[in-house]
């Protein structure tokens, strides 16, 4: 009789980003006293870019925003020029993927307009957009940029339709009016050939945004749907939302079969709105709550369970909304993969929150930054239009990589040695044959020994297996001959 033994040690899952962490900003990289809105919308009320940051203020006698370089940090001026054309308050503000300069807006005047900023910034109060579009006989809650087609955008409004504008025209080339109560979220995928939306009716549809036919549809009896997002390339959806006893839970869908959802978690038993935030380069899940100080975070799987909970940020102050930055605003070289602009109203702050991959070399890391979608579009108005469809057009993130500079060299004049530039690798100077004079460059370049010798075990590994392959063959092929 043999017995088996059983192993004492827990079951770990490997996963690089199992130590991420959220790094709050400093005061002086946060946006002080500034007049948040008092509206209930269930929108961002930010809206960030690589050059401005968008935030949505409490104005008198009509819908105003303000418009600041993100460099612009500090103290808000309370007479800094707004962006003041909308008759009502401004719902939702949106910038163009594919122009910095160019920011879109939804009011409750039942308009969407268009609005280009000048490069630097404001410098008086803007109150003739570029574009004003009118379609809606209600009040227009959301509005979203479409992710590969330049001059294509939608809005949903109170009047349960949403409609697809080609901006460059002025003229709604769709209406999509297949929703019998208001629409609550929407979201693309990756090309922009699908369209997910969840509505207060409580269903779940998948539309096609060209013809406005909805190819999935289902109705969640025991999940009260509020937000939905693309899982980027894994045709899945995730929805966020309360149960029946008002606890609040995520689901995650197959996008061509929305009958049942694949996994179902519930969060905890508070009331506030859950934000989904995905990040496809990393297979990132972000959830934060709309009056909660914390953001989960999660790693999607392609097995189950998908869902595996990493960690959280936490923070004292509530959030009323969150502005994200795109992934060509990141500091590579701080290794982050994530950044959020949180709207704090009790202390009129805007507050930088970037997650953070912790890793002891300061090369670039390729394995956080594979090719993402850039600033170019991979299609026109028309093309879309047309019934074509493309993925993003790709960029890398290695360009925005800037090298730490040595510690030991010291800038020249007053005796000290001149400023050499020579060739410069993981932020040392080859052509200089000074051994490292600090602390922090022995432990850099013991690391870097470290990975060099794990790899080339790794090679010498791969490359025994190599050989005893060979060698079965090789004998396989002598008892075949034999056989012969």
């Amino acid at each position: 009789m043999t017995l088996s033994k059983m192993s004492w040690r827990p079951q770990y899952r490997c996963s690089k980003f199992r130590n991420v962490y959220g790094k709050a900003g400093g005061r002086e990289r946060c946006y002080d006293s500034v007049p948040v809105t008092r509206s209930v919308n269930d929108s961002h009320f930010c809206a960030v870019n690589p050059k401005f940051i968008g935030v949505v203020t409490e104005s008198a006698g009509g819908g105003a925003f303000i418009v600041l370089p993100l460099a612009q940090t500090g103290r808000v001026d309370p007479l800094c020029p707004r962006v003041c054309g909308h008759r009502g308050n401004v719902l939702d503000i949106k910038w163009n993927p594919f122009d910095d300069n160019i920011i879109a807006s939804c009011s409750e005047d039942a308009s969407v307009r268009v609005w280009e900023i000048p490069e630097g910034g404001l410098r008086a109060n803007l109150t003739t957009a570029a574009r004003e579009l009118y379609g809606h006989s209600r009040r227009v809650g959301l509005i979203e940029w479409h992710p590969t087609a330049v001059n294509i955008l939608i809005s949903a409004g109170y009047d349960y339709k949403i409609l697809v504008w080609n901006v460059e025209a002025d003229e709604a080339v769709q209406v999509i009016d297949c929703h019998r109560d208001v629409v609550l979220s929407l979201s693309f995928n990756t090309d922009g050939s699908l369209l997910a939306t969840t509505c207060k009716d409580r269903r779940l549809r998948v539309i096609e945004p060209r013809s406005g036919a909805v190819l999935q549809e289902t109705h969640c009896k025991t999940h009260k749907v509020n937000r939905v997002v693309f899982l980027g390339d894994t045709k899945r959806l995730l929805t966020t939302g309360s149960s029946r006893w008002n606890n609040r839970q995520i689901m995650l869908w197959d996008q061509e079969d929305l009958s049942e959802p694949l996994v179902q978690e519930e969060v905890d038993g508070l009331s506030g709105l859950l934000f989904p935030f995905y990040d496809p380069d990393t297979r990132m899940l972000f959830l934060a709550g709309k009056g909660d100080g914390n953001i989960r975070y999660y790693e999607i799987g392609s097995d189950k369970p998908c869902l595996h909970f990493l960690a959280e940020f936490r923070s004292h102050y509530p959030q009323k909304g969150l502005g994200v930055m795109p992934k060509r605003g990141l500091d590579v070289g701080a290794c982050e993969v994530f950044r959020f602009y949180r709207v704090v109203v009790i202390k009129a702050l805007i507050e930088p929150i970037s997650m953070i991959v912790p890793r002891r070399s300061d090369s670039y890391q390729e394995d956080l930054y594979p090719m993402t979608p850039g600033a170019e579009p991979s299609m026109t108005a028309s093309e879309w239009l047309s019934g074509a469809n493309q993925g993003p057009v790709l960029m890398s993130m290695r360009a925005s990589y800037r090298p730490q500079p040595r510690s030991g060299l010291r800038a020249s004049g007053g005796g000290s040695r001149p400023e050499r530039k020579g060739l410069i690798v993981d932020g040392y100077d080859l052509l200089d044959n000074a051994p490292p004079k600090t602390e922090n460059e022995l432990l850099r370049m013991f690391y870097r020994q470290h990975d060099e010798i794990r790899r080339l075990r790794e090679q010498l590994t791969q490359r025994d297996l190599r050989v005893r392959q060979l060698e079965l063959e090789l004998h396989n092929m002598r008892n075949n001959a034999k056989n012969a």
